[in-house]
Parts: C-alpha cells; sequence; structure tokens
C-alpha cells in the first residue's frame, strides 16, 4: 500500500468527518484507531486518517502519540501528512495544537507550515486570522463555554503563538484570492523572516483548494476537514488520484436494536436531545451520581435493557453550561469529565453485549471513549448523515458487525438522532 495522503487526527470524531470529506472527494479512505497494529488488513486505499484521542492529553503524550502515527504514515508512502484539529481550534496555551505541530514539523524538516481551521461548508471561515463561527467570533461563539477547552481569543496567531515554540505569522484573504502563486511568495517572505507556522484566511471553498494546491506541495499542513477538501481536490486534480475512484461503503445491513448515547454539552447537541424526546425513550443521566461513584451505568443499562425490543432510545450525560460549571466546581474539571466518560464506555459496552449493533454517539470525548472500550481498530466510511458526520461501518471489531455514527458536539441538524438511525440499516 501506497498512501497518496496520510492524516493524523485529534479526536474520532473529527477523524471520521475528516474520512467522509475525504471520500466525497474521489479518495478512498479508511479510518484507523489510533496507530493500526501489524495484522490488521486493510484495503487498498489512497488515504489512511488515523484517529488518536489527544486533543485533551499532556502535551507530551499528545507528541509522542502523533509522531508514532507519522512515522507509520510515511513509512507506508505518504509524502505529505495532515495533522487534523477541531474546526474550533480547541486547545488550551498549554497545547495541545502548538506542541503537536512544532514536533512533526522538526521530524519533516519543512520551512513553514500553512494552518486553517477554516471549513466553511459548517460554518468555520477565517478572517485576517480571527476564526468565525457562522457569523459571530470563536470568543462570542458557544464553544467560550466549553468545557475542556474554552475559547476566549477569536485571533488564531496570537493563540498558536502562545502554545507554540515557533513564531507564527498570518497569509491574509488578499494573497489567498490572488492565487496560490501569491501565497508562496508570502510563505516565502514570512519564512525569511523567521516564521515556521502561518495561520491562512479562508472564507470560501475556492480559497480551500487554492490553499490545498500550495499545501500538497509541502510536507505537513495543519487544519480541519477544510484543509483535508483542498489536499484532496488538489491530488486529484493533479492526476495523483484517479477522479471518482471512491465510493462509500455499502455492505450488508446490520440490523437489530439500535442506541445512542449523549455526552457532549454543546447547545446543538442538547437541541437533538430535546427533539429526540419526541420519537424515542431518553434517559438523562444524574452527573453527581456518576463522578461520586453511584451505578448510573448500572441503572442506565437495566432502563435500556427494558426498551430495546421496542425501538431505538438515547442514554445521555450533557447538561446546560452552568450545570457542567457547577459539578466541575464540586469534583474538579479532569475528575468529572473522567468520571462521565468511562460511565459512557461502561454504558456502550453493556449495550453491545445486549445485542446493540448501530450505535450513535455524540460528543468527541465521548466518542473516544466507547471506541477504545469497544476495541474497533478501524472504520470504512459510509454515506453522508449530515455534513462532517459519516455512517461507519466497524472493521476488525471483536463484536463482528456494527455501524456507529460519531459526532462533533456542534455538528449535524435538530433531528440528528433520527437522522442518523434512518440511514443506519
Amino acid at each position: 500500500m501506497t498512501l497518496k495522503l496520510g492524516c493524523i487526527a485529534d479526536d474520532y470524531t473529527g477523524a471520521s468527518d475528516l474520512a467522509n470529506t475525504l471520500t466525497r472527494c474521489g479518495l478512498r479512505t479508511v479510518q484507523t484507531i489510533g496507530v493500526p497494529a501489524e495484522n490488521l488488513v486493510l484495503p487498498e486505499v489512497d488515504a489512511v486518517v488515523v484517529a488518536l484521542k489527544s486533543r485533551s492529553i499532556e502535551p507530551s503524550d499528545a507528541v509522542a502519540r502523533s509522531r508514532a502515527a507519522d512515522k507509520w504514515l510515511r513509512g507506508r508512502g505518504a509524502s505529505h501528512i495532515l495533522f487534523k484539529i477541531c474546526s474550533t481550534f480547541d486547545s488550551t496555551d498549554k497545547g495541545n495544537i502548538g506542541p503537536v505541530t512544532d514536533a512533526l514539523h522538526a521530524d519533516c524538516g519543512e520551512t513553514i507550515v500553512l494552518v486553517t481551521p477554516a471549513f466553511p461548508a459548517t460554518g468555520r471561515t477565517v478572517y485576517q486570522g480571527n476564526l468565525f463561527v457562522g457569523a459571530v467570533p470563536l470568543n462570542e461563539s458557544p464553544l467560550k463555554d466549553h468545557p475542556l477547552n474554552p475559547m476566549h481569543d477569536s485571533n488564531l496567531v496570537r493563540v498558536l503563538a502562545r502554545q507554540s515554540r515557533t513564531k507564527v505569522g498570518l497569509v491574509n484573504l488578499a494573497s489567498v484570492t490572488r492565487g496560490a502563486d501569491a501565497v508562496r511568495a508570502q510563505l516565502a517572505d514570512l519564512s525569511a523572516k523567521g516564521i515556521g507556522a502561518a495561520i491562512i484566511d479562508a472564507v470560501f471553498d475556492a480559497d480551500l483548494e487554492t490553499i490545498g494546491s500550495v499545501a500538497a506541495t509541502h510536507r505537513l499542513s495543519v487544519g480541519a476537514s477544510g484543509m483535508g477538501l483542498g489536499l484532496a481536490r488538489a491530488l486529484v486534480s493533479s492526476g495523483k488520484v484517479k477522479p471518482g475512484a471512491a465510493g462509500a461503503d455499502s455492505g450488508a445491513a446490520v440490523g437489530g436494536p439500535a442506541a445512542c448515547l449523549a455526552g457532549s454539552c454543546s447547545q446543538a447537541t442538547l437541541q437533538q436531545i430535546a427533539n429526540a424526546e419526541r420519537v424515542m425513550p431518553v434517559l438523562h443521566l444524574d452527573p453527581d451520581r456518576v463522578t461520586t461513584g453511584g451505578d448510573e451505568a448500572q441503572r442506565a443499562l437495566a432502563w435500556a435493557k427494558q426498551r430495546l425490543g421496542d425501538g431505538p432510545l438515547l442514554i445521555a450525560s450533557s447538561a446546560t453550561p452552568e450545570k457542567v460549571a457547577s459539578l466541575q466546581a464540586r469534583h474538579g474539571r479532569d475528575a468529572a469529565g473522567h468520571a462521565i466518560e468511562q460511565a459512557m464506555a461502561d454504558i456502550a459496552e453493556g449495550l453491545v453485549k445486549s445485542g446493540v449493533r448501530r450505535l450513535v454517539v455524540a460528543g468527541g470525548e465521548t466518542s473516544g471513549a466507547v471506541v477504545d472500550r469497544l476495541a474497533i481498530p478501524g472504520f470504512l466510511v459510509g454515506a453522508e448523515i449530515a455534513a462532517g458526520v459519516p455512517v461507519l461501518r466497524a472493521v476488525g471489531a471483536r463484536d463482528g458487525n456494527m455501524l456507529l455514527a460519531l459526532k462533533s458536539g456542534n455538528f449535524g441538524g435538530p433531528e440528528f438522532f433520527t437522522d442518523a438511525l434512518g440511514l443506519m440499516r
């Protein structure tokens, strides 16, 4: 297998978002969970997305895991690596975007690295280095209340500089709209000034195509799925990937019981849960009982087992920002987050033991905990449920044939859970 593109994603939902984007652009793509074992049999593909759970761990651990993934991908022919981050630049002043970028940058010997989380299809744009979520700057969006990585600055040049050893510059929209040669000229100018990373503006898909054509000639880029879109279109237009070679997985129906788990506290997910309550049973976990070692997971499984035969159901640990802040004040942010993730993983494991083979999971950290517990080594990409969220068919799962949907908290329409289940047969 000789890869045309290698990708390292810092969480599982972001990885499936990227794999979906690459597939839709014509690249045969597989998503793996962690660096694949040598005995994992993968189909012939153009791109592999290695999904890590490295966004909110210690920076040194994130760097080590990312370097291992980089080594595996480059060892299979990938000349360009995309370090895939969240389109809302989820991070803190400690990292982990800066430390991982610094490490991969040093390892590949590139002079300057292009960085953009822009993905206009999901309302993420960058102008004059400032990230917008829809019509508002990042620091005025709901991301200011993120329970793990609250974002209080929309200026990405400042944000990245605070967590990086590398000097950070800007390639503005004026250069991007003049085309690839103008971008290359500005990068050369920045590099001559000792700048090693450049935030680049992007407002439209055409901007991503310009960025992708430039980035594809480098060894490393950093960005959200919009960067993946630009790179994929560059590979197709250059003839390195045959157009139309990729196709979404269309394997046999799985059938059987279906369930949904929600751990995200985003406004989008909270509304999706409220809408789901009109069409399926919903159980809200008690976060205090989860955090203090209560039997919430067993209570949830007993509740679910009585209802699985009647149709889909949803179990949620999601709460409003005010309730999350109160919980963290009582128990500590890390302790509360870890306890809830593990409870959701316990519930997922119990549901699968009860016969569930179609599972929808909302929330990046929740998805990571669930997939790790189920020991699923990889996925084939299926139909798109919503922008950035595909149906995923498990590869090499110990529990056999399974379909999953892993959703970043802010993704999906108002009826996401019913939309997902409608495509997971």
